[in-house]
């Protein structure tokens, strides 16, 4: 990793924040455009098949969100490394973390297609026969893409890790490029429907991780493949990756699956409901699109500068990059709330869809303002130092007292159907964000390191 040392003797310039943050930020818009697009293009063969779509997307989110946090356990680790100087220990860390990747995502895409009906059944068993079709289809397909999706955010996060996330926008501009290429054929030229869309984000995903995956072999890079390629396990090495990545997967994962539990009784609700959530779903990920780049920054600098034993610059980077998320959000947040009609005029919606979805769209940006990023923001240092027990502890405790808990009690007792859900999740936000301010304002997470013996010796 190349950073300069301001006047200040800081180890980031606001240079090296700007170089970091700004692709991110971009490479997230891309990300969100793979969905959106989809989404979109989808939205033209009728509600159904977006309502299919998205159910499935639920559940693709779920099993790579695992992969995810397996993927930030290794970052971490080879951050740490690149702290203190060792790239031998980061290129080694590195390795075993995408082999690992490989095995796990494999199993893991062989018993998702052997058990997709069951899997669809058990979770949106009340659905319509259409909806429950185009589910199934969207799930066969795209479940082949798990394997290339896995390697491709285990490179991404070891490319974010070296402070190099201009690569990785590049290569996320490809995958958009080829999916909107991809689902114009698909979709419109030969009318696939619903396949067609699954097949060109295949198609996207695949050539994404080989192309990354090849630019893991070059030897100037900080951290790199070459010479490293075994299919042998590193156990002792793997242990401090799942130490992190473990309880970060656990986390997610759970996270993931409260949401497709709520999304069962959001299918309660019909087939409006379902329409509106899965848009939704869609257009407030721009809402907190800064803060997800700035979060993958943040790690990478916290994870940095804690490997140098630099406590007191993490701290610094914490509060500094805190402040610019949340200035961020609450711009888009106010843009949110003015434009939400017209945003949704891009989808073919029927009024009572259309209208319940700016109402969740506003009130979501609203919350965002008050509470996403200590919720969302700050956690990310605490992951970064090893201190992950105490937040997966926290984050699994609140999702299934609050957003679960509460999302069933306002749709059962006040009867307040989809918005009762999205309330329901920010209330869980609220009292995570205040449990990790707790946390990082009492240290503790300083010397979770020093209890592990260390991250990468």
């Amino acid at each position: 990793m190349h950073t300069k040392e301001d006047r200040q003797g800081t180890i980031y310039s606001n240079g090296d924040l700007r170089r970091l943050i700004l692709p991110l930020i971009m490479e997230q818009l891309l990300a969100i455009l793979v969905g959106m697009l989809d989404t979109v293009m989808i939205s033209g063969v009728g509600e159904a098949a977006v309502s299919g779509v998205s159910l499935v997307d639920n559940i693709n989110i779920l099993v790579i969100n695992i992969f995810a946090a397996l993927a930030t356990g290794g970052a971490v680790v080879a951050g740490h490394a690149l702290g203190q100087k060792n790239r031998e220990q980061a290129g080694k860390s590195a390795w075993q973390m995408v082999l690992f990747l490989l095995y796990s995502s494999a199993a893991m895409t062989v018993i998702l297609l052997a058990l997709h009906k069951t899997i669809l059944r058990a979770v949106f068993g009340q659905v319509e026969e259409a909806v429950m079709s185009s589910a199934v289809t969207y799930l066969i397909i795209t479940g082949l893409s798990i394997c290339p999706l896995a390697l491709y955010n285990g490179c991404a996060a070891l490319f974010r890790a070296m402070g190099d996330s201009r690569t990785t926008m590049y290569i996320s501009l490809l995958m958009n490029l080829l999916n909107l290429v991809g689902n114009a054929l698909l979709i419109f030229v030969f009318q696939m429907g619903v396949a067609g869309a699954a097949i060109s984000t295949l198609i996207a995903r695949t050539v994404s991780a080989v192309l990354i995956f090849k630019l893991m072999f070059d030897e100037k890079k900080d951290i790199s493949f070459k010479g490293r390629l075994t299919l042998r396990m590193d156990f002792p090495q793997v242990k401090k990756i799942l130490y992190i990545g473990i309880p970060n997967g656990l986390e997610n994962s759970l996270f993931q699956l409260g949401k497709i539990l709520l999304l069962s009784l959001v299918s309660t609700f019909g087939t409006s409901a379902i329409a509106a959530n899965a848009v939704c779903g869609t257009i407030t990920n721009f809402n907190i699109l800064p803060g997800m780049a700035i979060n993958m920054a943040l790690l990478s600098v916290a994870s940095y500068c804690i490997g140098a034993g630099e406590f007191e610059q993490t701290r610094y980077y914490t509060k500094k990059l805190m402040r610019l998320t949340w200035l961020c959000i609450s711009a888009v947040s106010l843009v949110m709330m003015a434009g939400a009609p017209f945003f949704l005029k891009i989808y073919h919606l029927t009024p009572e869809t259309g209208a319940l979805a700016v109402q969740v769209i506003r009130y979501h940006a609203i919350m965002c303002m008050v509470a996403w990023v200590a919720s969302f923001t700050l956690p990310n240092t605490l992951r970064a130092a090893g201190d992950v027990m105490w937040t997966m502890a926290i984050a699994i405790v609140s999702m299934w007292v609050f957003r679960i808990g509460t999302a069933y009690f306002f749709s059962n007792v006040f009867d307040l159907g989809l918005i009762g859900i999205w309330i329901a999740m920010t209330i869980d936000w609220m009292f995570r964000g205040i449990c990790y301010e707790i946390r990082y304002q009492r240290g503790k997470w300083e010397r979770a390191m020093g209890r592990r013996g260390g991250a990468s010796g």
